[in-house]
C-alpha cells in the first residue's frame, strides 16, 4: 500500500534528524530535556493528512490524542478516532500493499470510538505506549445502506521517539506499533466470512504522529 511505503520513507529521515539532533546537542554540552518543558499536547497520525484517492478505498481516518504529562516520563491521554474500512484489518501488510478487490467487504465498515493512552519515556526520546479505545461499529452494504452494528475492543502497543521541533513547541514521533483486538461482535454472515479469513491482530506497523505541546 503507497501509504505504507510512504510512512517506512518518513519514518527513516525522523530517524536521521534524531541522530542529527543528538551530535548538535553533543557540541552544545547538556542541555535541559525538551520533553520537561510542557503538560499538555495534541497530536495525530500523519493519516488524518492522508484521506485522498478513489472513494472505494479511502478510509476517512481522523484520530486526534490528547495528553497530560503527569511525570517527567509518565504521560497519560485521551483517544478520538473514527475510520472507514473497505478489507478486513486482520490483513497482513504485505497483504494489504496488493489491494486484491478479492479481499474487500461487500460494502463499508465504519469504526469510531474514545479510549485512554499511556506513554512512558524510557531513555532519551525512546518512549513506549499503549492504546485502549472501545469502538462502535457500523456497517454498510454496496448501496451505503445500513445493515448492522457491533462492538470492538481495540487496543495497540507502540515504540516510537519523541523528536522536538521548535524548542518542543512541536514535535514529531515515528513509532512502530502492534494492534491487537480481541473482543469483535455482531458482524453480518458476509462481513464475518471475510474476517474470519485474516487475524485479530497486526504486527510492526509503521506510524508518523505529530503534535503540538502547550
Amino acid at each position: 500500500m503507497k501509504k505504507i511505503t510512504l510512512t517506512s520513507l518518513i519514518i527513516v529521515i525522523c530517524i536521521s534528524l534524531v541522530f542529527s539532533q543528538n551530535l548538535s546537542q553533543t557540541k552544545k554540552g547538556t542541555i535541559k530535556d525538551p520533553v520537561l518543558n510542557h503538560k499538555f499536547s495534541v497530536s495525530t497520525t500523519w493519516l488524518t493528512f492522508a484521506n485522498f484517492g478513489s472513494e472505494k478505498t479511502n478510509t476517512h481516518h481522523y484520530e486526534f490524542h490528547f495528553g497530560y504529562k503527569l511525570t517527567p516520563k509518565d504521560k497519560i491521554g485521551i483517544k478520538v478516532a473514527t475510520w472507514k474500512l473497505f478489507a478486513p484489518m486482520g490483513i497482513p501488510l504485505g497483504d494489504a500493499i496488493k489491494m486484491e478487490e478479492n479481499t474487500f467487504f461487500p460494502g463499508k465498515l465504519s469504526e469510531k470510538g474514545i479510549g485512554v493512552t499511556y506513554q512512558r519515556l524510557l531513555w532519551k526520546g525512546l518512549f513506549t505506549s499503549i492504546e485502549i479505545m472501545p469502538l462502535k461499529k457500523t456497517y454498510f452494504d454496496e448501496n451505503d445502506k445500513e445493515i448492522g452494528t457491533g462492538f470492538k475492543l481495540y487496543t495497540t502497543y507502540h515504540l516510537g521517539y519523541h523528536i522536538p521541533l521548535f524548542k518542543n513547541r512541536m514535535y514529531i514521533e515515528p513509532q512502530i506499533h502492534c494492534n491487537y483486538w480481541p473482543i469483535d461482535t455482531k458482524a453480518p454472515q458476509s462481513f464475518q466470512a471475510e474476517e474470519n479469513k485474516w487475524n485479530n491482530y497486526i504486527l510492526f506497523e509503521p506510524n508518523l504522529y505529530f503534535g503540538v505541546n502547550f
